[in-house]
């Protein structure tokens, strides 16, 4: 019986840390439909995605969005976003829905369609920004008309079983839920109108969920130890080893060859840890009240370029950064008594999109921060980052005993014994 409970608080535990990110503990994706009014056999409702995560947006290709209709519904028609099948609509006769399954499946249009297909915040290919880096951007909407449904408060029927990709796994969404209906001001701000009906949906992620290994590793340098630690080997696993590519090889001048798939396989670089990405600290110089550190991303994935990246590291000297040079950054602050994370992203239309891999495949920056003379130090690795996080995903650091030392603290080895032990027998003899 004990062994039975023990094995069902560590399923409960491990299900609510894959979906807890200590760095955004408050972060999650929520659907919101917005009833703005009855027709004759149902009803329209402006649905829309808030991304309310702080450093963890939705990138190429974009968001897909499903659900299960409580009875018989059918999308009459939708502005701003399609599904990607219709479904059999056989049995209507004229006016022909856009869409008859029991389990739609929604996606957000294109860039360029048409005015008269395109709603507010929509039409972005389903790339939608994390809430810290641009709110402005973190909101994805589309306009749906639900036909065979109810027509009042009382007998519509709240859609079930939703899901998100955005764009793989690793979101889990919880039952719709009846809110306060939404109010909209006018244009002229002077009068305010009120949802018919309002009901939410949250997504939350989990990188567990999302894949078996990272997506991404740390590498780390000094000025004072020529050793550079490398990405741990085969850090995000080694099933891509067998069909990588050498940076050299011929296939990459290949016409198509860094051409996106639509599953999404990559066709990467080969290295010793097989990652898409790393991520390099390096502390680069140190002075009387400051220190310097140059930060650099490389993509190791011929066919994927990330937009809109973001890069979430957690230090404890990030309480006072002086200066960042070529990225963008702002603190962020889950627990208001702590100030040790930051996210940096890219510089808009300069360096907010990481190419593929190659020559142009990486971007950089250098930090400048104040020391704190009660913390500071060189000593027991300090000086690299505690966390480090890609795009919302956790990167993969090395083992704490690989980091580059101090030469005046290096730990003994038994090189060191026989130098030692000659020393003691010379002075002896003396």
């Amino acid at each position: 019986m004990r062994l039975v409970i023990l094995v069902l608080c560590v399923i409960v535990l491990f299900s609510y840390a894959g979906a807890y990110d200590p760095l955004d503990p408050n972060g999650n994706v929520t659907i919101k439909w917005d009833i703005v009014s009855w027709t004759a056999d149902g009803y329209v409702a402006d649905v829309t995605l808030y991304n309310f995560q702080v450093f963890r947006h939705i990138m190429n290709p974009g968001w897909t969005m499903g659900w299960t209709w409580a009875k018989k519904e059918v999308i009459w028609s939708m502005v701003g976003a399609q599904t990607t099948e219709q479904g059999d609509c056989s049995k209507f006769k004229g006016n022909i829905p856009h869409c008859c399954k029991k389990i739609p499946t929604v996606v957000d249009l294109l860039p360029g369609v048409p005015y008269n297909q395109q709603f507010t915040n929509c039409c972005k290919g389903g790339v939608v920004a994390a809430w810290g880096q641009d709110p402005s951007q973190a909101v994805s909407s589309f306009q749906i008309s639900v036909g065979q449904a109810g027509t009042s408060n009382k007998t519509v029927k709240l859609p079930k079983n939703f899901t998100l990709l955005a764009p793989g796994p690793g979101y889990t969404c919880g039952p719709a839920k009846v809110v306060p209906s939404t109010t909209f001001l006018t244009q002229d701000k002077r009068r305010k109108t009120q949802a018919l009906m309002t009901w939410n949906v949250t997504c939350t992620y989990s990188q567990f969920l999302a894949r078996k290994n990272p997506a991404c590793c740390v590498s780390l340098s000094s000025f004072y130890n020529e050793t550079i630690t490398p990405c741990p080997s085969c850090a995000c696993g080694c099933q891509n080893k067998k069909n990588c590519v050498k940076s050299e090889s011929k296939i990459l001048s290949m016409v198509g060859v860094h051409t996106p798939k639509k599953d999404n396989e990559p066709l990467m670089q080969c290295t010793h840890h097989m990652c898409p990405i790393r991520v390099h600290w390096h502390v680069k110089q140190n002075y009387k009240d400051y220190w310097r550190v140059k930060i650099a991303i490389t993509n190791f994935n011929y066919r994927m370029n990330y937009s809109l990246w973001t890069l979430a590291i957690q230090h404890p000297n990030l309480n006072n950064v002086t200066q960042v040079f070529s990225f963008d950054y702002k603190p962020i602050l889950p627990y208001e008594s702590i100030n040790d994370t930051g996210m940096f992203f890219g510089m808009k239309y300069y360096n907010d999109l990481l190419m593929e891999a190659g020559p142009t495949g990486n971007v950089q920056s250098e930090v400048l921060l104040q020391k704190d003379k009660d913390t500071f130090t060189f000593k027991q690795g300090w000086a690299f980052p505690r966390k480090v996080y890609f795009n919302g995903d956790e990167c993969m650091l090395p083992p704490p005993d690989s980091y580059p030392f101090l030469p005046n603290s290096a730990p003994a080895t038994l090189s060191a014994f026989p130098a030692l032990i000659l020393s003691l027998i010379f002075l002896l003899v003396l």
